[in-house]
C-alpha cells in the first residue's frame, strides 16, 4: 500500500514523540515500482512542475487505455496515476514513458517530486517564470547519486512569488524574489525549510544549488544523528533557522475559466477518462502544445483561447467558477482501496451536486477546501485548513481540520452530509 500520511495537522510543528515511525522502507509507488491495489496495479508518473507536452499527455492516455482502466488520475503534487494495470505490464509501461521523455532516470524517478506555480509567466502579474528552475532542478536531481536516498514523498516547491505553492508546506520551498507577493523588487529569492516561518536569502544564480544543498543537508543530518525521517519537517532541530520572516501565503489555486495567458479547467476528484484527456490534449495542441497540471487537481492550457471552453465543458471539465466542486477532493475509497469504509467518491459527488450553496449562488472558490477520506490515513488531504469528511462505517464525521481548527465534529448520515459539509466550509478561514 502507499505510505501512511503523517497524522499531524498541516502547518503544525512535529514534536519528537509524534514523528511517524519510519523504521520500514518507503513504499511510495512510482512508474517502475507499481503498487498493488484492490482494482489492480497502480503506477505514479512524476511530472516535475506538472509540465507536459501534448505528445507526452497523449502517450499517457494511450497507456491508460492499453494497459489500465482507461482513466487518468491527477494527484496533489501535479503527478499522474494510472490504475487497474496488470502486474505484467510494467516493462511495456516503462518503454512507453521512456519514448516520450517521461522516464529520464530509473534510479531517481520516485524523487522527482517538484511542484511549481502553474500560472508562472502566463497571467500578466509581475511574477517570475520558474520553468527554468523546474528543468534545472529535475536534471540535477537525476544526476546526483545522493538524491536517490530521498523518500518518494519528499517534496520540492518552486514558487514564482505569488505564494501559491509556497502554502503547500513542501520540504524545501524556493520563493522568487520579485512578483506579486513581494514589495521589494530587488529582494533575493528565499529558501524555506519545511514549515519554518523564516527563510534564507539565496544569491542570484544559485537558487537551484541552494535547493539541492538543503536536501542533501537533510540526508547528511539523518546519517549523523541516526534518525529516520521522510520529511524535513520531522527533524527541524537538525537544520539551520532562516533569518527573513515569511508572510502568510495565499495558497490560491487558479480559478477555472479563461485566464490572460490561457485556460484553466478542473477535474472532478482529479480523474479523467482517456476520452476526456484527449479533449484536453486537443486544446493544448491547438494552442502552445503544453499542459500544466496543478497541485489542486486541475490543468492549465497555456495560450488557449476562450473559444475552446465550451468543448472542454462538454467533455466534462469544470470551466465555470463558483461551484461547490471547487477545492473538493477525495481519496480513492471503495472499491479501489480495501482499507476504505465507504465508496467516498460516489458519496462525495452526491453531496457536492446537492450542496445547498449551489441554489444560493454561494461561490466555492472562497470556501474552505473539503476532503473525503475512507479511513484514518486521509490519503491526499490538502495542506492548511480544510474540512475533513471521514467515513465511519455508518456515515461520516465532519470536522474542520488543520491549524487553529475548532475541535467540534458532526456525526452525520449520507443524507445529512451535504448540509453539514456546506456549513463547515462556510467557517471563517
Amino acid at each position: 500500500m502507499p505510505p501512511t500520511p503523517d497524522a499531524t495537522a498541516p502547518g503544525a510543528a512535529v514534536p519528537d514523540r509524534e514523528v511517524p515511525d519510519r523504521g520500514r522502507g518507503d513504499a511510495c509507488p512510482g512508474a517502475l515500482r507499481l503498487h498493488q491495489a484492490d482494482d489492480g496495479a497502480l503506477a505514479r508518473i512524476r511530472l516535475p512542475g506538472g509540465l507536459l507536452t501534448d505528445r507526452q499527455a497523449l502517450a499517457l492516455a494511450e497507456a491508460a487505455e492499453a494497459l489500465g482502466d482507461g482513466e487518468l488520475e491527477t494527484t496533489s503534487r501535479g503527478n499522474v496515476q494510472l490504475r487497474g494495470l496488470a502486474p505484467q505490464c510494467a516493462a511495456d509501461l516503462a518503454e512507453r514513458l521512456r519514448a516520450v521523455g517521461l522516464l529520464p532516470s530509473d534510479t531517481h524517478e520516485r524523487v522527482r517530486n517538484i511542484v511549481a506555480s502553474p500560472l508562472a509567466g502566463l497571467d500578466g502579474t509581475d511574477s517570475a517564470d520558474v520553468r527554468a528552475w523546474v528543468r534545472e532542478l529535475d536534471a540535477r536531481l537525476c544526476a546526483s547519486d545522493w538524491a536517490a536516498g530521498l523518500s518518494g514523498k519528499f517534496l520540492f516547491a518552486l514558487d514564482d512569488g505569488r505564494g501559491d505553492v509556497a502554502a503547500l508546506d513542501a520540504d524545501v520551498t524556493l520563493i522568487a524574489g520579485s512578483g506579486a507577493a513581494t514589495a521589494d523588487r530587488d529582494r533575493p529569492a528565499l529558501l524555506r525549510l519545511g514549515r519554518a516561518g523564516h527563510g534564507h536569502p539565496v544569491e542570484a544564480g544559485q537558487e537551484v544549488t541552494a535547493v539541492l544543498d538543503a536536501a542533501r543537508s537533510f540526508l547528511d543530518a539523518l546519517r549523523t544523528s541516526g534518525r529516520k525521517a521522510w520529511h524535513l519537517r520531522e527533524v527541524p532541530e537538525l537544520l539551520p533557522a532562516g533569518s527573513v520572516p515569511l508572510p502568510a501565503f495565499a495558497g490560491a489555486a487558479p480559478a477555472v475559466g479563461a485566464l490572460p495567458g490561457g485556460l484553466s479547467v478542473g477535474l472532478r476528484f482529479g480523474r479523467a477518462s482517456a476520452a476526456q484527456w484527449r479533449a484536453l490534449v486537443a486544446a493544448a495542441t491547438a494552442s502552445a502544445g503544453e499542459l500544466r497540471l496543478t497541485p489542486w487537481r486541475g490543468a492549465v492550457v497555456p495560450g488557449a483561447s476562450a473559444d475552446l471552453l465550451p468543448a472542454l465543458a462538454g467533455a466534462g471539465f469544470r470551466t465555470e467558477p463558483g461551484s461547490p466542486w471547487e477545492r473538493a477532493t477525495a481519496c480513492t475509497g471503495l472499491p479501489g482501496c480495501a482499507k476504505s469504509l465507504a465508496d467516498v467518491r460516489s458519496d462525495a459527488a452526491r453531496a457536492l451536486d446537492t450542496d445547498p450553496r449551489s441554489a444560493a449562488g454561494d461561490g466555492g472558490h472562497d470556501a474552505l477546501p473539503v476532503h473525503w477520506s475512507g479511513c484514518e490515513r486521509r490519503c491526499g488531504h490538502p495542506a492548511g485548513r480544510w474540512v475533513d469528511v471521514l467515513a465511519t462505517g455508518h456515515g461520516y464525521r465532519v470536522t474542520v481540520n488543520g491549524p487553529a481548527a475548532a475541535p467540534t465534529a458532526a456525526e452525520v448520515t449520507n443524507e445529512e452530509m451535504a448540509e453539514a459539509v456546506a456549513e463547515a466550509r462556510r467557517t471563517t478561514k
